[in-house]
């Protein structure tokens, strides 16, 4: 039976943090799997969230806060090379094709961006 509670929102960043096609932001989070981050980025003027792990072998894809290819197109994993719509988390290169990131509940308001914890997904302090 999958765990479909929610935690309180978790206040990731000011919104001016996050730049179409920049760095993104980490929070350290656990889930079934373990300890990991879940990443927020900017696409298109809207932040996305996603679990930071490749759908191909489940290793972080950033490099030190880059999540996106050199154009800001895609998100990119840094280890195999695999990339991502930025958007919708859908693997469109790479060994884990037809793949996707499992997207996090995100809102961007004038003070912040939030995600809504839900499921097995937690703020690390939570998840003890």
């Amino acid at each position: 039976m999958q765990d479909t509670s929610t935690a309180p929102e978790v206040r990731v960043c000011a919104a001016t943090d996050l730049v179409n096609g920049g760095l993104g932001v980490k929070v350290p989070v656990a889930d079934g799997a373990g300890r990991t981050t879940a990443f927020f980025v900017r696409y298109q003027d809207r932040v996305h969230g996603y679990l930071n792990r490749c759908a191909h072998v489940g290793v972080e894809l950033d490099w030190e806060g880059s999540f996106f290819t050199r154009a800001g197109d895609l998100l990119m994993c840094a280890r195999h090379g695999a990339t991502y719509q930025p958007d919708t988390g859908l693997c469109v290169g790479g060994p884990c094709k037809n793949g996707r990131l499992t997207a996090l509940s995100v809102q961007e308001r004038e003070d912040g961006v939030y995600w809504q914890p839900a499921g097995k997904i937690r703020p690390l302090e939570d998840a003890a």
